[in-house]
């Protein structure tokens, strides 16, 4: 199952526990862990159950938010990246997801709210290396540009992690997200040794009302995986492939099918490459 993790949002219903158990049982080796359900646990005891499964902990989800407009609303944003990437770097993980935030409230300063997650990068890169931790900037599509992430391009992220060494700031390549990018080949090669994770999801149509939940499994939608596969390939890419959806009916579906699933589309879309 060449690389396959589990990123721990797919099976929400689960807690850290039964995650970690329903990996083991399913054989699936990686796993990415929501900060959420790593505090329900306890950090110590979260790295000790993955350890003691013989689970990787490939990415932990997430940090970021840096785009507060007022100075109690940084110092609070740096605190609390300081502290996820401490959390991390006891979880056994080498990186750390960054879902940048989007516009302050009542802001139209797309600009500024950039600048903002520039400048806090700044302060949170040197202490990421520290730690051997690598701040992994995703970009997320452009219909959450206003809530969630004024970066939505893989350019955009990179030219935000360039002015910082590989080892402390990379990319997340996430289908989800990038797939319709028409400078989406470009911007892989450029990456390299830069991206720091790769996340898979389908882009299934039609959108549901509340549009995060919109993904679907490997294979049920409109993206190219074999394309993509070998454009993060090609880029020197041998890290653990993550599966993250959001979606009520796979929440809703037993985790173990789930699993099942997962590893069927892997098979099917992915390894055999």
């Amino acid at each position: 199952m060449r690389g396959l993790s589990l990123n721990q949002i797919t099976t929400k219903g689960w807690t850290l526990p039964e995650a970690v158990r329903g990996c083991a049982e399913a054989g699936i080796e990686g796993i990415g862990l929501w900060r959420d359900k790593v505090a329900e646990t306890g950090v110590a005891r979260a790295a000790k159950l993955c350890r003691d499964a013989g689970l990787t902990v490939s990415s932990l989800c997430r940090g970021g938010f840096l785009t507060a407009a007022t100075p109690e609303g940084r110092r609070a944003a740096l605190a609390d990246n300081l502290q996820a990437i401490e959390e991390a770097a006891e979880l056994g993980t080498d990186t750390l997801v960054l879902v940048v935030g989007g516009l302050p409230e009542g802001s139209r300063d797309l600009p500024g709210a950039r600048a903002a997650v520039a400048d806090l990068l700044g302060e949170l890169a040197p202490h990421a290396g520290d730690f051997g931790v690598r701040l992994a900037i995703e970009p997320l599509h452009p219909m959450f540009c206003a809530d969630r992430a004024v970066v939505s391009t893989l350019g955009q992220a990179l030219d935000l992690a360039e002015p910082f060494p590989a080892s402390q700031v990379g990319v997340v390549v996430d289908s989800y997200h990038v797939w319709w990018d028409p400078q989406l080949a470009q911007q892989i090669a450029r990456a390299g040794e830069r991206i720091a994770a790769y996340q898979l999801c389908d882009w299934t149509l039609p959108l549901p009302a509340d549009a995060l939940l919109g993904r679907g499994h490997v294979g049920d939608g409109h993206i190219d995986f074999r394309a993509l596969d070998a454009m993060v390939a090609a880029a020197g890419y041998t890290g653990w492939i993550e599966v993250e959806i959001f979606n009520q009916q796979i929440w809703d579906t037993p985790g173990a099918e789930t699993l099942r699933t997962l590893i069927e589309r892997h098979r099917a879309h992915v390894a055999a490459l």
